[in-house]
């Protein structure tokens, strides 16, 4: 457990790409020691990320060419999964610690950090638990996912690691507000690629708990972690001048 996490909100996107690009500037700082624990918080413009494995499929071109329709940029993440979109009504948060044995902890922090976001989620007022939806999109075993109990159950949260010596990043997509976009270009897309999923999987929080906004799933989030480590605030230029040389 880290003594502090440094919490920076970003107020706006860098850009699609470059947004997830700094993630990995983030990491490559805190392997050389410049940063240390570290949590980024933003909302992003509309995105699907897709998987390497996407990118091998015949139907590749054709589902980029699907999400700039849907005024979604497509990228090629390094993490893996498959495609996860995201938009304005979603947050992300990348978190940063620096570890001598990155590799062997991986499997726990997908446990332990969906329960902190379900848990999060629930403080929010949003009846959540931890486990893979059959027929999500980007379908994991630590999905957090929403929903009455014994009922449909929504995709709330995606979360993907990448590990470097000395190092990881864990990022959350976590889906507040507004759905339909994301439904509406996660099913062109994936008709591309020829995969198979539920649309009815592809939620928001806000179906759950209408009026729920991103301002109060923030607080939540912030609250959630403050209860794995003591937070302090981090300056977002500051951040971005540390991180420069990646």
């Amino acid at each position: 457990m880290p003594a502090a996490l440094e919490v920076f909100r970003q107020d706006e996107s860098l850009g699609a790409a470059a947004d997830l690009d700094f993630a990995l500037a983030m990491l490559d700082a805190v392997r050389r020691g410049e940063l240390g624990p570290a949590l980024r918080i933003y909302r992003p413009r509309p995105t699907v990320a897709l998987g390497q494995r996407d990118a091998k499929l015949p139907g590749f071109t054709a589902a980029q060419d699907a999400c700039r329709r849907h005024g979604f940029e497509p990228l090629v993440r390094k993490a893996g999964g498959r495609a996860a979109a995201y938009h304005s009504g979603c947050l992300i948060v990348d978190h940063v610690e620096p570890d001598g044995d990155a590799l062997a902890g991986s499997r726990r922090r997908f446990a332990d950090f969906g329960e902190l976001l379900a848990g999060a989620f629930r403080k929010a007022g949003v009846p959540a638990g931890v486990g893979e939806i059959p027929g999500e999109y980007c379908p994991g075993e630590f999905t957090v996912h929403g929903g009455p109990g014994g009922g449909e159950r929504i995709k709330l949260v995606g979360t993907a690691q990448r590990v470097v010596a000395g190092a990881w990043l864990f990022s959350s997509v976590l889906v507040v507000e507004n759905p339909t976009p994301l439904r509406r270009v996660l099913t062109d897309c994936y008709a591309e690629l020829g995969l198979g999923w539920d649309p009815r999987t592809a939620g928001a929080a806000s179906d759950l708990v209408p009026g729920l906004d991103l301002e109060q799933m923030e607080d939540a989030v912030l609250a959630a972690y403050a209860g794995y480590a003591p937070l302090t605030p981090g300056d977002f230029p500051g951040l971005r001048g540390r991180v420069a040389q990646h």
